[in-house]
């Protein structure tokens, strides 16, 4: 039952993928309408090219559906007709180090943090964990971002203040090449992972105050278990199901969460490639683009509750 509505779901997303787009204000060959150097022959011939001169519906339609289900996206506008599969996967690695490497590490110390101050509660610990997590999950990844340029790279420059290489560079070796890397990649790494953490830590405290409370946590000390054990052994692994949740829909988020990092960065990834493919209404690659958004978000979820049932065997029942 899962399985058939995830595909049912993904077919809404294919449909809802060619409609949005063709809602937005403006056309691809329009995009700058003033330039004296395009004629009306010229744009006509474009729309002939990308094959925006026939009915929306149903031949745009059905070209569009049947193209997607053979894996087949379209060629870029904007990009001089190279596939979107191409336009896209040059921008994935980029988003998928960034992202991958600040949800692993704001998964660890989110959970961490969560899971101490709120088998703290009420403490010194508690109070203070607390209210740092508050504020980071209140704020903007470029609210956080723009004061570590400030502080880290403008101020003291430690680190490069965007790019994810030095622009013409030559490496002497792997080693050199990965230096140039991580000393780009500290920042905005550090950004998103700050702006993680903070719900992480809160849900997770959520989730320990209750689990404090359960009958088998006062069994537990009855027995005469430290409180470290009981933390490790009973009240983190039971308090873990709805971060699992929290954590499937963040991965699923991944360009979400890339636009405006990548952009105070200007970090060559998916969300920078939003940005130019809605400033020059690229159709092709927003609609790839939103296709991998959704889906991954659906993937996501499904494998959500796939995780749950072994974490709980009540779910399933």
């Amino acid at each position: 039952r899962k399985l058939s509505r995830t595909i049912f779901t993904i077919l809404m997303i294919v449909l809802l993928n060619f409609l949005l787009f063709r809602m937005m204000p403006g056309s691809p060959d329009r995009v700058n309408p003033r330039n004296p150097n395009v004629t009306i022959e010229q744009r006509d011939a474009a729309r002939a090219r990308w094959s925006l001169d026939k009915p929306l519906i149903p031949d745009q339609l059905v070209a569009f559906v049947g193209s997607t289900l053979q894996g087949d996206l379209g060629y870029s506008i904007k990009f001089q007709g190279q596939p979107v599969t191409q336009v896209i996967g040059d921008r994935f690695g980029p988003t998928i180090l960034l992202i991958g490497l600040a949800e692993l590490i704001a998964i660890i110390l989110g959970l961490a943090l969560g899971a101490y101050t709120g088998w703290r509660r009420g403490g010194m610990a508690d109070r203070v964990g607390n209210g740092i997590s508050l504020i980071l999950y209140s704020m903007p990844y470029f609210v956080i971002g723009m004061p570590l340029i400030i502080i880290f790279a403008a101020g003291l420059g430690w680190f490069p203040t965007s790019g994810m290489l030095t622009a013409g560079a030559s490496y002497a070796g792997p080693l050199e090449f990965l230096t140039d890397l991580l000393s780009h990649l500290a920042l905005p790494l550090a950004t998103i992972s700050l702006g993680l953490i903070g719900g992480y830590s809160i849900l997770m405290r959520s989730s320990i105050t209750e689990t404090r409370a359960e009958d088998y946590i006062a069994t537990a000390r009855a027995k005469g278990l430290t409180d470290g054990r009981i933390l490790r052994s009973h009240a983190f692994p039971n308090a873990l199901l709805p971060a699992v949740t929290l954590i499937a829909i963040n991965l699923g988020y991944v360009v979400d969460g890339a636009i405006t990092a990548e952009i105070v960065f200007n970090w060559p990834g998916l969300g920078t490639l939003t940005v130019d493919a809605l400033d020059s209404r690229d159709y092709p690659v927003l609609q790839g683009i939103f296709l991998l958004l959704g889906v991954s978000v659906v993937l996501a979820n499904f494998v959500a509750d796939i995780v749950y049932g072994y974490l709980d065997p009540r779910v399933r029942q």
